[in-house]
């Protein structure tokens, strides 16, 4: 059975790993910043080059030595290096063979996996010269390029496709409309995304410190369950604008949004020794705006004394408004307790987003609900469903409705078809 073939930018911090994946993919991907250490985790995108479709692995700069958040993400590199089909091995031209990448191209050739030297920084045939020393190295014939600029980075992508094994994916395939669902982590720094992102994926995947701010860039990882696909997004910790610093923590927050825009669902993390915040209600309001359902998740749980609780689901109540009837998971990440609950939480979810209600049946619900109870001065004449993804409906009205009315019509629409807490629009055309 044919597979996406894994190829990993491997070398030491700032030699321009995140730049050849933007250039790679087209498009500004990965955070790039002037200093090392800005890609903390294995950041996973999909690539193409001549038709041949592979997955590109983004990983942390290799540290020798460092502290503790260092050598979690020299292990993350390491352990990527041995799943890879083949290893973008880049080296900074410009600076030559260093200690540290000495040290990495022993790593790597421990592997045993096909590696391809890029030195990168290579802007001009001036500097072309320089890159022979590269071959103390002792991994192949470099390849010059400037990921910056994309000189060279075809030929590059030439030598990676022949270099790719007999049991991969050799074309893009159809336009099938991809059925994995996608789910963005989202929430406030330091609430433990990182930590439930690991336990849902059932791998230490995202790099975990005890510091605000670690996961600096969204990564994902599609996990297949038996209600079909996941992809899980753990995005950047989202702060205050004014907390915000200007660089590398602002393209983290501009990242975050953008996964919060093209998710399915959103798993909104509150930490619950704390309560609902306002940055949480910011967080909701935003999610309400990007129109898709979403799941509390309330992390720590196991940390509360049982008095506090009733306060706190209170103000989730009152501060998570945003998010309508939107259920709220106690979990505590950490240790496991509730977490299984998510993935049911999540089908539900999607399904009811998705859901189409046929016209017979919605306009016999709307009758029903005005023999109930007849709006003030008006009339539905009927109903349709213009819209999925969130379902919207449309009300032809004799005249206005006021909002506690159409209020008690949405209210009357879940009920009548097992809506849940999802999304919905409610439009009103009169005449």
């Amino acid at each position: 059975m044919s597979r996406r073939a894994q190829v990993v930018i491997a070398g030491r911090p700032n030699v321009g790993k995140s730049s050849l994946l933007n250039r790679i993919v087209g498009r500004r991907i990965a955070v790039v910043e002037e200093h090392p250490g800005v890609t903390r985790d294995r950041k996973v995108v999909e690539a193409e080059w001549t038709g041949v479709p592979f997955d590109l692995i983004d990983t942390g700069g290799w540290m020798a030595a460092g502290d503790e958040l260092d050598d979690k993400v020299s292990a993350q590199a390491q352990k990527a290096f041995e799943e890879a089909d083949v290893i973008l091995f880049v080296v900074d031209a410009s600076v030559g063979a260093t200690g540290d990448d000495q040290t990495v191209a022993r790593l790597i050739a421990r592997t045993g996996r096909p590696v391809l030297l890029v030195a990168n920084k290579v802007d001009d045939l001036v500097h072309e010269a320089a890159i022979w020393e590269l071959m103390t190295l002792g991994t192949g014939e470099p390849f010059p390029v400037s990921a910056l600029h994309g000189r060279g980075t075809g030929d590059l992508l030439d030598a990676l496709v022949r270099a790719l094994p007999d049991d991969v994916l050799t074309d893009v395939g159809g336009d099938d409309e991809d059925p994995t669902t996608r789910v963005a982590i989202v929430g406030r720094p330091n609430v433990g995304k990182s930590t439930l992102f690991n336990r849902l994926i059932g791998d230490d995947r995202s790099i975990i410190h005890d510091m605000p701010g670690t996961t600096r860039d969204s990564i994902d990882t599609v996990v297949d369950t038996e209600d079909g696909p996941i992809k899980f997004i753990d995005t950047a910790g989202m702060r205050r604008r004014a907390r915000t610093e200007r660089g590398a923590e602002t393209h983290s927050v501009l990242r975050a949004l953008d996964s919060l825009d093209r998710a399915d669902i959103a798993l909104l993390v509150v930490d619950a020794t704390i309560g609902a915040s306002h940055q949480d209600q910011r967080l909701a309001e935003r999610i309400s705006v990007a129109g898709c359902p979403a799941v509390v998740i309330l992390n720590k749980w196991d940390l509360i004394d049982t008095e506090q609780r009733e306060s706190i689901m209170a103000g989730v109540g009152d501060k998570l408004a945003f998010l309508g009837t939107a259920p709220v998971i106690k979990i505590s990440a950490t240790t496991g307790q509730g977490v299984h609950r998510i993935l049911p939480a999540i089908f539900e979810a999607t399904d009811t987003y998705g859901q189409r209600v046929p016209t017979g049946a919605l306009n016999r619900a709307i009758r029903d609900l005005q023999s109930k109870h007849p709006a003030p001065g008006a009339r539905i004449r009927y109903a349709v469903q213009g819209d999925i993804e969130p379902p919207t409906f449309t009300l032809f009205c004799s005249a206005r409705l006021p909002q506690t009315y159409l209020r008690y019509v949405e209210r009357s629409l879940r009920e009548a078809f097992d809506f849940g807490s999802t999304p919905m629009k409610i439009r009103v055309r009169i005449g």
